[in-house]
């Protein structure tokens, strides 16, 4: 039986609305959820980009699902801030939360003034990234020099078991590198002979833990305004690599994205007015091997997409709940940890 969670697009809703959605969301029957982590919109009509980690707190306090997170460790974000976030969540919710930790989009990173690496760079940076953020989360300290520095940084505040951290990919050269460091594998719909591909190369590679799928679909009971919907605001995320890891601003995926016709949109989003249509597409990633299936609506208006899946998509699918979200084998011993230093008496 499936996880089915729902998807949350900080890029598209505003964050109070989102974690109204959420909310909403476990009521209906959606058995966990994840979110989006960007700076910047993929193009100006969606016009949103709340903070995700202050979210995540709001999110997980107010319901009881288990969560996870998709970020870019190394330029915007550094790696120690990354691995005390998760800490921190991982510590207050213990076994619900994990995060996707990829090699990043310019349009969010550019904004630190730094150069936008080569992907090669890119990939090898994420690696050191990842390396850092185990090992404090196994409780050491850490220092390093090399694509990203690290300068004697300790974490005090642990979880008891290490959240999974989890190898993004939309590629098949990509699952297979992240098989050496990832408790699991997330990626996006896509023809079905490809995820075959993708989860041969990071099992045979070696790679463990759950296999993990978002699928981007667009409901309305009108199939032209369904159509409508994705068109409007998911054309600008047809584009495969390197496009939609260089381009730097919603303003240049709109321009990107001016001759793409609404059919040209369902090739990455699941489009239909039939309820049982979009259950048996669901139930061949299903068939496929996926275990936890992350469903996002395009479109702005979550409810009804809520309302009607949850009475209409969900039943059909037999939906559990997910495992704890922990480390598959997390490395380093407890006893890494440094103590807590006693107070200093008072003089």
């Amino acid at each position: 039986m499936p996880v089915i969670g729902f998807h949350n697009s900080h890029e598209q809703v505003h964050p109070a609305e989102l974690l109204k959605a959420v909310q909403h969301a476990e009521e209906v029957g959606f058995t966990a959820a994840m979110c989006s982590d960007h700076l910047t919109p993929w193009n100006p009509r969606q016009g949103e980009s709340g903070f995700a980690w202050s979210w995540l707190g709001a999110a997980m306090a107010t319901t009881s699902l288990p969560f996870g997170a998709v970020n870019a460790p190394g330029q915007r974000y550094h790696p120690v801030i990354v691995a005390q976030a998760i800490a921190t969540l991982g510590a207050m919710f213990p076994g619900r939360f994990w995060v996707a930790l990829g090699s990043g989009e310019a349009m969010n990173e550019h904004v630190t003034g730094d150069k936008w690496p080569r992907k090669d760079v890119r990939d090898a940076r994420l690696r050191e990234c990842v390396d850092v953020i185990r090992r404090l989360l196994a409780g050491e300290e850490v220092s390093h020099d090399g694509l990203v520095t690290v300068d004697r940084a300790m974490i005090y505040t642990l979880p008891e078991q290490q959240p999974a951290l989890i190898a993004p990919a939309v590629s098949v050269a990509t699952a297979r590198r992240g098989a050496d460091w990832a408790d699991g594998l997330v990626t996006i719909n896509q023809p079905h002979d490809k995820l075959r591909e993708m989860i041969a190369a990071y099992r045979d590679a070696g790679g463990q833990g759950k296999l993990v799928l978002q699928v981007h679909v667009s409901w309305d009971p009108d199939p032209d305004r369904a159509l409508g919907i994705a068109h409007d605001q998911w054309r600008s995320n047809v584009f495969p690599p390197p496009l939609c890891w260089d381009l730097d601003s919603p303003e240049a995926f709109e321009q990107a994205s001016a001759h793409v016709t609404p059919e040209d949109v369902t090739g990455a989003v699941r489009v239909s007015a039939d309820l049982g249509q979009h259950a048996a597409w669901l139930q061949e990633y299903v068939d496929l091997g996926f275990e936890e299936i992350y469903l996002h609506h395009v479109g702005v208006e979550q409810r009804p997409f809520l309302d009607a899946f949850g009475q209409h998509v969900l039943p059909q699918l037999g939906v559990t709940a997910p495992g704890p979200a922990v480390a598959v084998d997390p490395p380093g011993p407890a006893e890494n940890r440094r103590p807590h230093l006693d107070p200093v008496p008072a003089p």
